[in-house]
């Protein structure tokens, strides 16, 4: 399975709610951030956003700036975002990358597109790429069969929901507050509301994160979401220097979460 919208409608198909995990690549280390992506899937992760790191990380809280920082300072690199991947696709287990747009620029779009593509990758999510502003990732995502994720946000109008909405061929990355990543105690009410407002925009699936951390949000969100985006939780817990205590809780938090989303549908 290579496409993150195959695994969520996979687990719609039976009933749940899909359940996708942010990694930041390079975290604590290249290798350290591959063997924790396969735990979590081991524990019920349907699909990973795999963080390039990026100097300005403009949407993400604290703990994923830190670990963000971290990444780069080992120097982490496009090849490693490709070999990462095409590990993660052997396994099966579709991996998106969530990346800022200056590095996919930087690489070449085409040459970025067809080396993700033969990689195994799944597609980007592009948080700083307006869909206006998109002409040349689309061509080259449809040319490469990748998938396209664009975020909606709560004070987006209608239109520009409608405008997502279309270019996405995929799904909708909601997120549940206005602000950057990281734990909350709970999602606001808006996720909800912004989640039927995609969906009345033409939005083929549509998943909520920013600020998910526990069992119980991640049942009150797949009640009306397609997939439940988990971060910050599981960056936290990969920050414990006793790595294997730091897969075991990472592993823990994944089965509770994936146990939220059963069910629900």
């Amino acid at each position: 399975m290579r496409h993150s919208s195959e695994a969520i409608r996979r687990e719609l198909a039976a009933g749940n709610a899909a359940l996708i995990a942010y990694l930041p690549l390079g975290y604590p280390t290249v290798e350290k951030s591959l063997e924790a992506a396969r735990v979590l899937a081991a524990n019920g992760v349907d699909a990973f956003e795999l963080g390039f790191p990026y100097s300005d990380p403009a949407m993400d809280g604290p703990v994923i700036e830190r670990a963000v920082v971290e990444a780069l300072e080992h120097g982490t690199h496009l090849e490693d975002l490709f070999a990462v991947t095409k590990s993660l696709s052997d396994d099966g287990i579709p991996a998106l990358s969530m990346t800022y747009w200056n590095p996919v620029h930087w690489y070449g779009v085409e040459r970025f597109s067809r080396t993700f593509a033969e990689a195994g990758g799944a597609g980007l999510i592009t948080p700083d790429l307006p869909p206006e502003e998109a002409a040349e990732w689309v061509e080259s995502s449809d040319r490469w069969d990748l998938e396209r994720v664009f975020l909606a946000a709560p004070s987006s109008s209608d239109e520009r929901l409608k405008i997502v909405s279309k270019a996405t061929n995929s799904w909708i990355y909601a997120a549940s507050t206005m602000g950057v990543t990281g734990q909350r105690g709970s999602v606001d009410q808006s996720a909800r509301n912004l989640v039927q407002r995609c969906r009345d925009a033409g939005a083929p699936l549509v998943c909520v994160g920013i600020g998910v951390s526990t069992k119980k949000q991640a049942r009150e969100i797949s009640a009306y979401a397609d997939g439940v985006i988990v971060g910050s939780a599981f960056v936290k817990l990969l920050a414990n220097p006793d790595w294997e205590r730091a897969l075991l809780d990472a592993g823990a938090l994944a089965r509770e979460l994936k146990e939220g989303t059963r069910n629900t549908k």
